[in-house]
């Protein structure tokens, strides 16, 4: 199961920073497993990826790199909350060579489910709880 990663604590990172995140078009969109609907906007979007991002206890990954000429993915594993988790994330850009879309496919769905409670923990009374599971 590739959510699982190899086991060897020398390939995790806890350093990594995506190197697109400071590049993002003023109207990018986001869609994922954790999320309930598209979210909009550089603030946005930075917003909720810069806390997801914490909930990692380290990435370990299998792909981090270029896509076709205006694309860029990064294929990786962790744990949140002890839970392994994984995440293949595809990010387009747009003409103007901006981040104008973001896809992250987590999986499995139990870590999913807790990804996306823990989040909506997080920003419970904001407006971006909306976009995740009620907390517990």
């Amino acid at each position: 199961m590739t959510y699982l990663g190899s086991g060897d604590p020398a390939r995790r990172r806890t350093d990594y920073n995506p190197p697109w995140l400071a590049d993002l078009a003023d109207d990018v969109t986001m869609e994922g497993a954790v999320l309930h609907g598209v979210v909009r906007g550089a603030d946005a979007v930075r917003t909720l990826l810069s806390y997801a991002r914490t909930l990692y206890e380290y990435q370990e990954f299998v792909f981090v790199g270029k896509y076709g000429d205006n694309g860029y993915v990064e294929d990786y594993s962790s744990r949140i909350q002890g839970q392994p988790i994984a995440n293949i994330a595809v990010v387009y850009r747009g003409d103007q060579g901006k981040v104008q879309h973001l896809v992250m496919n987590h999986r499995p769905l139990p870590a999913v489910l807790l990804f996306s409670r823990l989040m909506g923990e997080h920003f419970r009374g904001t407006p971006y709880a909306e976009f995740f599971a009620a907390p517990e």
